[in-house]
């Protein structure tokens, strides 16, 4: 797999750049917490995968409790790993990379965000924030000990959820945006495993090569070796401009950051900046 920072900024690039990029009626008329939230929970959302896997680094983010809802994703992949493997796939357990690692997950973890943020208060919008918010931080500070940072974890998707809801006051946040931002953090761990030696099984249960659970991957010549030089001289530090700079664009549009206009940019920038009617 990809390391925890570089599954994070992939997640929140991928939301800064559909969001930046889409038809404004397409992707709806975001507020800045729509925004702010769907950031988070595409960066949550792009760990969200290895939940599969006990001994993940995410497993450990809020303790015994991760652990507990780990153990029992572990189980349930590998209950469907073996129920529909056919002979041509390999020989394993199935408890990682399996059911978590693919669209069908993605797209039932977008519908659930959606259907909880539609029918229930702003109190479970804030859970789910403070959630995702805490994968974000475990993946992105990966080398912390696990044993001693579950409860500083806590605090900090605390703090950063009371952050967001302090800048953003009572405005109200689009279910479907925020589902899309989910689906989107997910899908692109998948393509963070599949440039990676193993490939991920994203596309199950659709048979490809007599398997349901082929490993998508492209060729060998094109992997890239996890933690290796291309992940952390290239991809993560242009994954992090990307989202940085598209994440600008969208807080200018929606107009929580104003201070762009004041920035001596070229009228062109400023054309592209302003938003489509």
């Amino acid at each position: 797999m990809s390391t925890g920072p570089t599954h994070a900024m992939s997640g929140l690039a991928a939301w800064a750049a559909v969001t930046a990029l889409a038809d404004q009626h397409l992707i709806g008329q975001l507020s800045p917490k729509t925004w702010v939230v769907g950031a988070t929970l595409a960066s949550g959302a792009a760990l969200l995968p290895d939940i599969d896997h006990p001994k993940s680094t995410v497993a450990s983010t809020f303790g015994s409790l991760s652990r507990g809802v780990s153990a029992m994703f572990s189980g349930i992949s590998g209950f469907l790993y073996r129920l529909t493997r056919t002979k041509h796939d390999s020989d394993r357990e199935g408890t990682h990379r399996g059911f978590t690692h693919t669209v069908v997950f993605a797209v039932l973890a977008g519908l659930i965000t959606t259907a909880i943020v539609q029918s229930t208060s702003s109190i479970a919008i804030g859970v789910l924030m403070f959630t995702f918010a805490g994968l974000a931080v475990r993946g992105i500070m990966h080398t912390w000990n696990p044993r001693r940072d579950a409860l500083l974890i806590t605090v900090a998707s605390l703090a950063l959820t009371v952050a967001c809801w302090a800048w953003t006051g009572d405005q109200g946040t689009e279910a479907a945006a925020l589902g899309v931002a989910v689906i989107l953090g997910c899908v692109m761990h998948f393509l963070g495993d599949a440039i990676t030696e193993q490939g991920c099984p994203m596309l199950w249960p659709i048979p490809l090569d007599g398997q349901t659970w082929y490993p998508v991957a492209p060729p060998k010549t094109m992997r890239m070796r996890t933690g290796g030089k291309v992940e952390m001289v290239l991809v993560g530090p242009a994954l992090t401009i990307v989202a940085v700079v598209l994440g600008a664009v969208v807080l200018y549009r929606v107009g929580a950051a104003p201070w762009i206009a004041t920035l001596d940019l070229p009228p062109e920038i400023m054309k592209w900046l302003t938003p489509r009617p």
